[in-house]
């Protein structure tokens, strides 16, 4: 049975914004998501996070080794976008619409590893139906004072199971509900 990973980065103050320049990772951190995406069942996505990752669909001339070794192993993934808006989704991806609890609890089923939930909202719905198994929260040394709260809604009570620095700047809290 799979299990179900909140993943993302976030500001000391909890917030998640991905243009922001601080969440650029350095090189060992982004060795460590290369080798986190490697490693998935697959990923679950919102509609607003898939579209953001949808840059990685294509090549891009400019890209360096570890860009193409990431895009190639996100290619390479199963995805799920849950989403009542769009209509069809890229390569390799599956719309998940109706019962989002049972659709959840099916993917869980069917797959072994680790399926990764990115996306603040998203999260918040499977935290709120208890189908998040652990939350990993990279923290960034940056106050931000706005954008998207990492937990959407209320926190779930949570017990720290690890804490791993990685790279220069970043400190992964690994969590499970209490």
């Amino acid at each position: 049975m799979a299990k179900i990973v909140f993943a993302l980065n976030q500001s000391l103050d909890g917030f998640v914004d991905h243009d922001h320049p601080a969440f650029q990772p350095d090189p060992v951190l982004f060795r460590h998501f290369i080798d986190d995406v490697r490693g998935l069942a697959g990923c679950l996505y919102g509609r607003r996070m898939y579209e953001t990752m949808r840059y990685w669909d294509e090549d891009h001339l400019e890209w360096d080794a570890p860009e193409r070794e990431y895009a190639a192993a996100w290619q390479s993934k199963p995805k799920w976008v849950v989403s009542r808006t769009l209509k069809s989704v890229g390569p390799n991806a599956s719309l998940i619409e109706g019962d989002l609890a049972a659709a959840i609890r099916g993917l869980k089923a069917q797959h072994e590893g680790e399926i990764e939930v990115a996306g603040p909202e998203l999260a918040h719905s499977l935290t709120e139906l208890g189908l998040v198994d652990e939350y990993r929260l990279y923290l960034h040394p940056v106050v931000l004072g706005h954008g998207k709260p990492f937990f959407a809604g209320p926190r779930p009570p949570l017990r720290l199971v690890a804490s791993d620095r990685i790279g220069e700047k970043v400190i992964r809290l690994t969590y499970v509900p209490a």
